[in-house]
């Protein structure tokens, strides 16, 4: 499998790369099914306040925010400034990532507004197809026809960026599980152009396609979202 997508999930295995341990093709899965969907679900004003910690309270508030119900995401608040806030789980990392159905993975984001436009579409399909029993494979399979038909955003706005800063994200079962950091989408390019992975640079870079028309650049805070300090990575 070659089609990745990208979240914090994702971006914690990059910076710490002991996770990538039985994530590849052939490795056995620590998670091989679904769990049964309610195991996914959360008290719905839990989910609520844990979406609006993906970011700073003075753009979270003012945001709309999606929670997880048995057939895909659902509008719980709807928000004034244009970006959106939802809890996303492991089905929203690489499809071959070991903990795709891992139903302790929690991962709060807030898209803004280019991002909601061109990126958080992708993602609120992969729900849909996951609600409906799709397998892994069918959703990959989905995925890549979607974007050739252009059912699909193909182009990304400029701009595009989302919030992972909540201190109450489980974003993985290995190390400490969360990572405060911003992510931009950029259209496909080189990491150099971005000085990423290189000694003592902050930036780290993931490529998510093909088939998805976007790089991913994640910026560690060390600031979680209410301000406090948050560790970064090694």
């Amino acid at each position: 499998m070659n089609a990745k997508r990208f979240t914090a999930v994702a971006g914690l295995m990059f910076v710490a790369p002991f996770v990538f341990a039985g994530q590849g093709q052939d490795a056995k899965p620590k998670y091989p099914d679904m769990a049964p969907v309610e195991q996914y679900l959360m008290d719905r004003n839990a989910e609520i306040a844990l979406a609006r910690s993906a970011a700073p309270e003075s753009l979270s508030r003012d945001a709309t925010i999606l929670v997880l119900g048995k057939h895909g995401y659902e509008t719980a608040v709807e928000g004034k400034n244009g970006f959106v806030c939802a809890v996303e789980r492991g089905w929203a990392g690489p499809i071959d990532n070991s903990e795709f159905w891992n139903p302790k993975n929690r991962n709060p984001i807030c898209y803004n507004p280019p991002a909601v436009r061109s990126v958080l579409p992708l993602t609120i399909k992969i729900t849909e197809l996951v609600a409906a029993g799709k397998s892994r494979e069918q959703i990959q399979e989905w995925e890549i026809a979607a974007y050739a038909k252009k059912e699909l955003p193909t182009t990304l706005e400029s701009g595009a960026m989302a919030y992972m800063i909540s201190k109450e994200a489980y974003l993985t079962d290995e190390g400490s599980h969360n990572l405060a950091h911003l992510m931009f989408y950029t259209p496909v390019m080189d990491k150099v152009k971005w000085g990423a992975d290189v000694p003592n640079s902050p930036v780290i870079f993931f490529q998510t396609g093909p088939p998805e028309p976007f790089t991913v650049f994640l910026v560690p805070t060390g600031r979680w979202s209410d301000g406090s300090p948050a560790p970064l990575p090694k």
